[in-house]
């Protein structure tokens, strides 16, 4: 890896006094000192004391956010060790429940805008509340009940939502993926889970296009044998024919099927470790990984993350782009948890131009914009001034993920959108269903850095014999279990040799999430990209994202990708394939500037052996850049050996790959 950082960045932003004062994560270091006798004189002494004593912690969690239990629990952790960590046995609990708890019906839960609309939307607690009672009785009139698998083939709108929560509410499990996949990618996560009722979309429109769906309902009907009954959302047309499709039935026709009056929505009570959702790995090779998580163990995960360390407070309003085929849909989703309410978009963030989501953030005056690294990127290039265009004074922060965010975009945020902004950009997965490292509401933002490890969380650097490293770059493990980590991976066998294969195979006992980090002297951390896309290079080894950042800090170029190629007798072939600005020219003076900004930023060594232009890079569904794909197929593999074409946003950027493949 390249050097790790010497000096300490300059600090952009840092909370006043009054807003640490209001935080929720001061309250509950208050709380802690009162009720537990615990003194933390800062933040860092509070994480380390979350990690060290992990029992202390998350009771705490459970105590402060008041978690409601139908039945006691025994003991706070179990088995300790990793795979297999056993929390809260005894308690059963449900996290619904939590989600609807003491709320005014009257208030508003969650705002809605997408491409299907012609404005912004709102709906009341009140309204979840009887839309979720609603379907919750249809599905048990189904026959659904606890531990049965309900799927969600849905767009991100509040209907998704509703027919999550009754999911959950009866304790079936729930899992879904966004539109925009093809029949392929969708049974493949699907059918590992056997559903029994599928909910669907008729179409939906993205980027000013309609896409009818109903060719693939019928599709994923025909290769899910379990589902006995279809539910499908009319979105793109409110009269679509679904006599196509087998036992169909409109949703809105579904969900009144109880009667004029919504029914009682009632919790049932499931153990701690009850299976609630199931998410996936992105699939681009083989099958997804089908990954289990738990009532109780994403309930706390989501109190801790999203009251202390997004800080979600009542009068927030909550938005983070998405689409329910990413965990960032359920992480927004957990926000209800908290006292904010949340926004939901769907549609394409870059019609009819870039700053499509920012009007969204006026209209709805959002207070906590998320959204990833490579859109507040795009931004950037297209020249987008935000704060100009927009009134977003209501605007007090902004999340970024996906990944690593440049310093450069760090300057933009605080140049078009002021110096008053909290800026916390995160990193975690999929496997958890939140972050390891980002946000502190209290804590100061240093340029390209992410402000802190989380708590509970036990992140810690590793070199490759295993020692944990400070001021250098690591691998991304955590040395203690977290309560969200996966139950199991679906179809695994008894032994858990899947799981095992896929975080411990390294450091046995160690959770290995193949990432490279830093943690600084100060606490802070850098993420610096994935450890397997990492270029070695006379023993220097550099994750790609350092690449990227040096290449796209370049006006001219909009997107780029890196691939490590295998040459007999040599340290390989280092191809660089980048996106340009319309009216940019891949010529000897732009080739020249890159190869120099790479040697200046990165090392000689890393100079790119081959610059090529290309028309578009091929991404995942959540946006990940497809590097190791395309190096199979460059290599040699077949197209459909090293990637699934319906885990891609963009299949069609494959081509000119294979074509290059096919060429030699």
């Amino acid at each position: 890896m390249a050097a790790a950082s010497n000096s300490a960045p300059p600090i952009l932003w840092a909370p006043d006094p009054e807003r640490v004062e209001r935080a929720t994560l001061t309250r509950f270091a208050r709380w802690l000192a009162a009720e537990r006798g615990v003194e933390a004189a800062g933040y860092e002494q509070l994480w380390r004391w979350s990690v060290d004593d992990l029992e202390g912690f998350w009771s705490a969690i459970w105590e402060f956010f008041g978690v409601r239990a139908h039945t006691p629990y025994e003991r706070v952790l179990g088995r300790r060790e990793m795979p297999g960590a056993t929390w809260f046995e005894g308690a059963t609990v449900n996290y619904a429940e939590h989600v609807f708890g003491d709320r005014d019906d009257a208030a508003v839960a969650i705002r809605f805008d997408g491409e299907c609309r012609d404005g912004l939307g709102a709906m009341t607690w009140g309204e979840l509340r009887a839309l979720t009672a609603r379907v919750a009785a249809a599905l048990r009139a189904e026959g659904v009940g606890v531990g049965d698998r309900v799927v969600g083939y849905l767009p991100n709108v509040p209907e998704t939502v509703a027919a999550f929560l009754a999911c959950a509410s009866i304790g079936a499990t729930w899992s879904s993926a966004s539109p925009d996949f093809g029949a392929s990618g969708v049974a493949d996560r699907f059918a590992q889970i056997e559903p029994t009722v599928l909910f669907a979309v008729d179409g939906y429109r993205y980027g000013g296009k309609a896409f009818d769906r109903r060719a693939v309902v019928a599709e994923l009907q025909r290769r899910l044998p379990t589902v006995r009954r279809t539910v499908v959302l009319r979105q793109l047309d409110p009269a679509a024919d679904l006599s196509g499709l087998r036992d169909a039935v409109a949703f809105d026709a579904f969900a009144a099927a109880t009667g004029e009056e919504a029914p009682p929505l009632t919790f049932t009570p499931v153990p701690f470790d009850q299976p609630l959702w199931v998410l996936y790995s992105s699939g681009t090779t083989g099958l997804p990984k089908a990954i289990v998580q738990g009532h109780g163990g994403i309930l706390l995960e989501q109190l801790k993350k999203l009251n202390l360390h997004l800080d979600a407070q009542a009068g927030d309003r909550v938005f983070w782009f998405t689409t329910t085929g990413w965990m960032m849909w359920n992480f927004l989703v957990g926000v209800l948890l908290t006292p904010a309410s949340i926004v939901l978009y769907d549609g394409n963030p870059g019609f009819p131009s870039m700053d499509r989501l920012w009007r969204l953030a006026e209209e709805a005056g959002v207070t906590v914009f998320g959204t990833s690294a490579s859109y507040l990127s795009a931004c950037m290039k297209a020249g987008i001034a935000p704060g100009a265009a927009h009134d977003l004074s209501g605007l007090h922060a902004v999340g970024s993920t996906g990944s690593p965010l440049a310093p450069e975009a760090f300057d933009w945020v605080y140049r078009h959108l002021g110096a008053d902004t909290w800026l916390f950009s995160t990193s975690g997965g999929t496997d958890i269903c939140s972050a390891f490292v980002g946000g502190v509401p209290t804590l100061p933002v240093h340029k390209g850095e992410l402000q802190a490890r989380a708590l509970g969380a036990k992140v810690e650097a590793f070199d490759p014999a295993g020692r944990s490293v400070v001021g250098e770059v690591g691998e991304l493990v955590l040395t203690e279990p977290m309560p969200s980590m996966p139950l199991f991976l679906w179809g695994d066998d008894a032994a858990m040799s899947r799981y095992r294969d896929a975080y411990f195979d390294m450091y046995p006992g160690v959770w290995r999430h193949g990432d490279w980090i830093e943690i600084t002297e100060r606490g802070t951390a850098i993420i610096s990209g994935r450890s397997d896309s990492t270029v070695n290079r006379g023993g220097i080894r550099m994750g790609t994202a350092e690449l990227y950042r040096s290449v796209l800090a370049l006006e001219e170029v909009l997107d780029a990708l890196v691939v490590d190629l295998p040459k007999p007798g040599t340290e390989g072939w280092l191809a660089l394939f980048v996106v340009l600005r319309p009216g940019a020219a891949l010529d000897d003076d732009l080739t020249a500037r890159i190869r120099g900004r790479i040697r200046a930023d990165c090392t000689p060594r890393h100079v790119p052996d081959e610059i090529a232009q290309v028309a578009e890079v091929p991404r995942t569904l959540s946006g990940k850049v497809l590097e190791v794909p395309v190096k199979r197929i460059l290599a040699g593999m077949p197209p459909e050996q090293a990637v699934s074409r319906d885990a891609l946003a963009n299949p069609g950027a494959l081509d000119w790959f294979v074509e290059r493949a096919a060429e030699g």
